[in-house]
């Protein structure tokens, strides 16, 4: 049998604006990671997102990023490993007063965007990531781009890690994501999406934009809360891992 954890980034609209169906994803996913207010989300959001995700007995995580709302958290920032560290205290401290409310626990904390991107080939950023989380939290699961500097920055710290795959986005031949600015870098095929996710988890690779197959870890499988088709998505997801004999799990059920 092999077992795996659905996330999707939710809690990302901002006042009045919306974005995705985080209702309708909550339905599908085991794990929620929500925005902690600077990249997207506000404290409004960020109330309603964990009262669903409790309701639908979903896993929270944080979802930190850069103080970018205009851009999303998708521009890149220069920061020191202090400033990187503290933004991700702060984001995450944020995220768990609420939480504590509804008795919530932060299962994972997984950056987002440029700072996911930038945490994933910097070794530095990726230490001061996990060692935010270590401060904070041990218990904390890092879950970060798989087989990437912050899979060994968190183990190098001592905290738990999770290596996280994306059905619906393309490689580059060296594992990292391909930027989005690149045409075809986020798949919008559901069947294609599927096919990609079976295989990552039964056999362990996947195939670069290029067509180079990759040897990967999958615990954790993303689909993105702002796709269009994200619903869609997740949906054909967990019905296509039911027939495959591919279990939905939490990640505390699959990190030890």
């Amino acid at each position: 049998m092999f077992m795996i954890d659905l996330n999707s980034d939710l809690g990302e609209g901002f006042g009045d604006y919306t974005l995705g169906m985080d209702n309708e994803i909550l339905k599908y996913v085991s794990s929620a990671n929500i925005a902690c207010g600077w990249h997207a989300g506000d404290p409004i959001i960020m109330n309603a997102t964990v009262k669903m995700a409790k309701k639908m007995k979903v896993s929270v995580g944080a979802h930190p990023g850069y103080n970018d709302l205009m851009g999303f958290g998708r521009r890149n920032m220069s920061l020191s490993f202090n400033e990187l560290k503290m933004y991700i205290k702060y984001q995450l401290g944020a995220l768990m007063a609420i939480s504590e409310v509804y008795g919530v626990k932060i299962q994972h904390l997984k950056p987002h965007g440029a700072m996911y991107n930038a945490a994933a080939t910097n070794y530095e950023y990726a230490r001061a990531i996990s060692e935010a989380i270590y401060e904070v939290d041990k218990n904390i699961i890092l879950l970060g781009l798989a087989n990437s500097e912050m899979i060994n920055a968190g183990r190098t710290v001592g905290i738990k890690t999770a290596n996280e795959v994306f059905a619906d986005r393309e490689y580059m031949d060296n594992g990292t994501l391909v930027p989005r600015k690149i045409e075809g870098a986020v798949i919008t095929d559901a069947d294609l999406v599927i096919k990609r996710a079976v295989k990552m988890i039964k056999h362990g690779t996947i195939e670069s934009i290029n067509g180079k197959t990759i040897s990967i870890k999958a615990d954790s499988i993303c689909v993105h809360g702002d796709n269009p088709k994200a619903v869609d998505f997740v949906k054909k997801i967990r019905e296509s891992f039911e027939s495959e004999n591919i279990k939905i799990k939490n990640l505390n059920e699959i990190i030890a």
